[in-house]
């Protein structure tokens, strides 16, 4: 391990940046674009999910909004909205012309059809708080006076309503309700979706083949993002599932995939040599530590001051990311417009304090296990340098590696006493907040139960004043210095390897790849 340490502390740290998108040629139609994911889809339900499975979906079915490149919200589904004078009231109009892949037109009915769908709290849907009231906001109706205009009735102005609706990760997508059989079951495997791609075949375990939906009408909207015209050239998608990194860049060198997403840092100056094209951009992923406050030893703060002082977190992201990402222990990454250097305040790197803290804790070496896998290196890799870190300060520290699907599925359940993990990239620092808060009792994949939190976190969303958001980002910052509910890392930067046959590929912070407005040469 010490070897691989040093090896990555002394890679090259240099690495040109790329533009954001690929130079524009005039598009062509045809083709098959190949497209590496390390794992499987979960699920077609968008319930049942994890970053592979939003970035397939999100290729099938659409949002009635979606991010733009620069984080503002932009048109989907939904070609225009109004909002009331007392931001109490959106009024959607629906994309003219948009159909299922069926070939039945979408409506606003199928809209409320699928809010009430997901509300109900018997399909388990994890964004339920943020739309129900848990969270401050709360969706008291939706009417549909015709077919084309959706009308969501808030309980209060709310910043980030239109955020939580163009949310990758809350999949509160539009699908048809033909999905769903007359026992009122998602049925496996369907993906009726009104999305420029449709659900041509699932091999599980080994591919997943998108064909191109020619009904699709595009917006007028310049692409951009997950918004704007989602206008597809290539006849095919065949996202194959490669686990193995060094496998997947193989595959990218020999021609047998044409993009490889999440290029590890010290691989870039290799794939440009191989005739690769890399774009990268400051990415919003955020890599963490998840702590089990309600684990016997762990809900001492005290041991968690210790495992805080115990880790360098700069050492940590500079030999993942080849020196490209810095620490940031904050729900509010570098990227963001909120941020400023007192988001990078936490307990210094100081190994002699931990043992002190142990000391004081009355640590008498129980083990800690850290949860961890080899489907995704950066998890596994800073599990490894986390362990001896905390071993070299005093703990009984010790690797736990499971496959992946395991390892999510205790995440999920809250079965763990300490996780590598990941959060895919999450747009507005309250979204991110938004994950890690919550109750235990009710949401096990809450990491900070803390009420006093969720307060701030709450007026974080009711304003829509910068200033004094970011002054409860802030706030929150602070409490979670003194409750160390989780040992924040870095954030990922976006990184992706395209084979130079491929067009109008771009990266973008929030690094989900987009299929669309994407050609071959050849």
């Amino acid at each position: 391990m010490g070897r691989r340490l040093l090896g990555m502390l002394a890679a090259v740290a240099m690495m040109a940046c790329a533009l954001p998108a690929m130079a524009q040629e005039q598009p062509k139609t045809g083709g098959t674009l190949k497209v590496r994911i390390n794992s499987d889809i979960r699920a077609t339900d968008g319930l049942n999910r994890d970053a592979n499975t939003d970035t397939v979906l999100h290729q099938i079915f659409e949002t009635l909004v979606g991010y733009r490149a620069d984080l503002t919200v932009g048109p989907a589904l939904a070609e225009a909205w109004k909002i009331s004078d007392d931001g109490k009231t959106y009024t959607f109009t629906l994309r003219d012309g948009a159909v299922f892949h069926n070939g039945d037109a979408v409506t606003s009915a199928d809209v409320k059809w699928n809010w009430t769908r997901r509300m109900d709290p018997a399909n388990q849907w994890f964004c339920i708080p943020r739309f129900d009231g848990s969270e401050g906001l709360k969706v008291e109706a939706v009417d549909t006076p015709d077919p084309r205009t959706v009308v969501f009735k808030l309980n209060a102005p709310n910043a980030l309503f239109l955020a939580q609706l163009a949310s990758v990760q809350c999949n509160g997508w539009v699908a048809s309700p033909k999905n769903v059989g007359a026992d009122g079951k998602w049925i496996a495997d369907s993906a009726i979706g009104s999305g420029p791609f449709k659900l041509k075949e699932w091999v599980k375990g080994q591919y997943i083949d998108l064909q191109r939906f020619d009904a699709y009408k595009p917006l007028k909207e310049a692409s951009s993002a997950m918004a704007g015209s989602r206008q597809a050239y290539v006849d095919d998608v065949r996202f194959m599932i490669i686990p193995d990194t060094a496998a997947a860049e193989t595959a990218l060198f020999a021609g047998e995939i044409d993009v490889l997403p999440g290029l590890e840092s010290a691989r870039v100056e290799e794939a440009k040599s191989r005739g690769m094209t890399v774009l990268s951009m400051p990415g919003l992923s955020w890599t963490a530590i998840l702590l089990q406050t309600k684990d016997p030893l762990l809900s001492n703060v005290k041991i968690r001051e210790a495992m805080a002082h115990a880790i360098d977190i700069n050492q940590i992201a500079a030999a993942r990311t080849n020196g490209v990402a810095a620490g940031d222990p904050s729900a509010v990454a570098q990227a963001s417009s909120f941020f400023d250097n007192d988001f990078l305040k936490w307990p210094d790197y100081d190994p002699a304090k931990a043992k002190a803290l142990l000391d004081e804790a009355g640590y008498k070496g129980e083990p800690i296990k850290i949860q961890t896998n080899t489907r995704y290196q950066g998890m596994y890799e800073n599990a490894v340098l986390m362990q001896a870190m905390l071993t070299a300060a005093g703990f009984n520290a010790q690797l736990d590696v499971l496959d992946w699907a395991a390892q999510l599925d205790n995440y999920l359940a809250g079965k763990f006493q300490v996780q590598s993990f990941g959060y895919s990239a999450r747009l507005d620092p309250s979204l991110m907040y938004g994950t890690i808060l919550g109750d235990k009792a009710t949401d096990p994949t809450a990491q900070w139960d803390s009420k006093d939190a969720i307060a701030l976190y709450t007026k974080s969303m009711a304003t829509t004043d910068p200033e004094q958001r970011k002054a409860l980002f802030k706030q929150l910052h602070e409490m979670m210095i003194k409750d160390v509910p989780i040992l924040g890392l870095y954030y990922e930067p976006s990184i992706d390897a395209v084979s130079p046959k491929v067009k109008g590929y771009s990266v973008w912070p929030a690094e989900n790849t987009r299929t669309w407005g994407v050609w071959k040469t050849e």
